[in-house]
């Protein structure tokens, strides 16, 4: 197969292009006294930094801090899916040694515990929709990689309505049963989206491994990624975790959010869903897990001893100040929206990324992330003078986990859509048939009137 890649990008027209961007009204900011004067809430944010309350949701609930007489009280974050606390589910999970994302689908989706039965016919239809439909794999995915996966999935999925019968049906049983294709489907597309790039783009073999019926999500994501496709229980248990963990959010994390919104207008699943990956994309949001790998490495390669106390706190003040990585001077993997003392997800995949460190001997990079974890909100205090409560959020060892298992970098974000799929699917069924009323926000206009000038007068 060769490759049958046009990769330029014509620049003609690149002055007028420059010409635009010179214009004095192109990317006008606002003055930020303005927001005050109107009470505008600025991305959706009360002046405190909680969020504006939109809506009501019986899916999921991220709390990590109280109000009492106005002021927000710090206090140890706590997930729940459906009502249940994610601690009490994973640690069923691991007990009873079995693979728990296919139950957080079900419970997600119906709002229900699944039992044996229930459970069992869950993963036999997913098992049994894994594969892509016929010319898919070729048409869809071979014939246009993409240097980034989300891009490609999100693509992927949007296709996907051409191969539908009944795409635009938004009846509670044809959204279920779209639902539960993508969510059998998108890691396959996601691991073919994966090979298509390492062959078009790095010139690595191709291996296009067929989804194996029986084995779980997360068993089939490294059974297609591996060239042998082998792997180990403990990987395929960590990846498990993985994907519980990002499985919901509640509704206000960006990418829920925007399911809703494109949800609330009456569209298809496909379009939906493909918005809800595109917003996951962005750095700020899922692609957060990809740029802390990327700052761990940096620090890497800049400290002497990355175990050194002393040497790791001095470069976090460089993060901080903007004189590292980035320039944002953000600490990626620190902070969170919601959660101030601990992130339940960060807690629990920490526990399991320790004993993975012992066992693939990177048990300096494991003490790295540890002391960013406890290091940051001592620098944090000293650049911005600011006692601000910042806790390790999953980011910080999200990604190491997949590093890991061996997982390209390439997939880390693809990895976080593949695990909220579900928790997107729930909102989009509760916004269709819980309160089906388009989402409308206003904006202030602060743009004067102006007369009006004939063209030749200009």
């Amino acid at each position: 197969m060769e490759p049958l890649l046009n990769t330029e990008i014509s620049e003609s027209g690149g002055e007028f292009i420059d010409m635009l961007c010179s214009e004095p009204s192109a990317a006008k900011s606002n003055d930020p006294s303005l927001y005050l004067k109107y009470n505008v809430k600025r991305g959706l944010r009360n002046a405190d930094g909680t969020g504006v309350v939109v809506g009501m949701t019986r899916v999921g609930d991220v709390r990590g801090y109280h109000i009492d007489d106005g002021d927000k009280i710090p206090e140890e974050g706590r997930l729940y899916f459906r009502g249940y606390n994610i601690y009490d589910i994973v640690s069923a999970v691991q007990r009873e040694k079995r693979f728990g994302y296919e139950e957080c689908c079900y419970l997600l989706l119906t709002g229900n515990l699944p039992d044996k039965t229930r459970l069992d016919e869950l993963r036999q239809y997913l098992g049994s929709h894994r594969q892509l439909p016929y010319g898919f794999t070729e048409d869809m995915i071979m014939k246009a990689p993409s240097r980034n996966l989300m891009n490609k999935i999100a693509r992927s999925v949007m296709a996907s309505y051409s191969y539908d019968d009944n795409p635009d049906d938004t009846s509670l049983r044809n959204v279920y049963r779209q639902s539960l294709n993508l969510i059998a489907q998108l890691p396959t597309m996601a691991a073919y989206a994966y090979q298509a790039k390492a062959y078009y783009y790095d010139n690595r073999s191709l291996y296009i491994h067929s989804p194996q019926p029986e084995l779980s999500t997360a068993e089939n994501i490294l059974y297609m990624l591996r060239p042998d496709s082998k792997y180990r229980e403990s990987e395929a248990e960590i990846l498990d975790l993985a994907l519980m963990l990002h499985a919901e959010h509640g509704g206000g994390n960006n990418s829920s959010f925007t399911m809703r919104v494109v949800s609330s207008t009456g569209t298809d699943t496909y379009a939906a869903v493909a918005a809800a990956i595109n917003s996951l994309k962005g750095p700020k949001h899922g692609g957060a897990n990809h740029r802390t790998v990327s700052m761990v490495e940096e620090m890497k390669q800049n400290i002497s001893d990355i175990n050194d106390k002393d040497q790791v706190y001095k470069y976090l003040l460089k993060i901080l100040r903007g004189e590292a990585f980035d320039g944002t001077g953000l600490v990626y993997g620190m902070g969170h929206a919601v959660y101030t003392l601990s992130d339940p997800r960060a807690v629990l995949l920490k526990q399991k990324a320790e004993e993975m460190a012992a066992e693939t001997g990177r048990e300096r990079e494991f003490r790295l992330l540890s002391l960013i974890e406890e290091l940051t909100p001592s620098a944090y205090l000293e650049v911005r003078g600011k006692d601000n409560v910042k806790c390790a959020n999953v980011d910080l060892y999200s990604g190491f986990v997949y590093s890991m298992l061996g997982i390209p970098a390439d997939l880390y974000t693809p990895m976080f859509a593949i695990a909220r799929l579900p928790g997107w699917c729930a909102h989009r069924i509760e916004e269709l048939n819980v309160d089906p009323k388009i989402i409308r926000p206003a904006y202030k206009n602060v743009c004067k009137p102006r007369p009006y000038k004939d063209i030749d007068s200009r």
